[in-house]
């Protein structure tokens, strides 16, 4: 029986050493932690981050509408710049002329 005994303090070593290393890891990328029944237990939401993802939310709304308008943009640079030049003539004359 004492010959087993230095096995089992090490698997329950490497099994609590494992526990703390893989919370560690979750921590540390974002994810939250949870007890037992799959509550979370860590980070608790206040207003704070509430208003905080809302916030985040709303620019990533704006980043998003102004890459949309970004894309149109080179689309057009990118079409002139592969156009021919009586094309281009055209368009930067129809510019020039004053809308009725």
């Amino acid at each position: 029986m004492s010959q087993f005994f230095p096995l089992a303090v090490i698997m329950a070593a490497i099994g609590v050493g494992g526990w703390v290393f893989t919370t560690w890891l979750r921590i540390k990328n974002g994810y939250p932690l949870e007890n037992s029944w799959g509550k979370p237990i860590y980070p608790k939401q206040n207003d704070e981050t509430i208003e905080r993802v809302k916030l985040l939310t709303q620019e990533n709304a704006q980043l998003r509408a102004e890459l949309g308008s970004i894309k149109d943009r080179l689309a057009t640079v990118e079409r002139i710049v592969t156009d021919d030049s009586h094309r281009l003539t055209q368009e930067i004359e129809a510019l020039r002329l004053p809308k009725n």
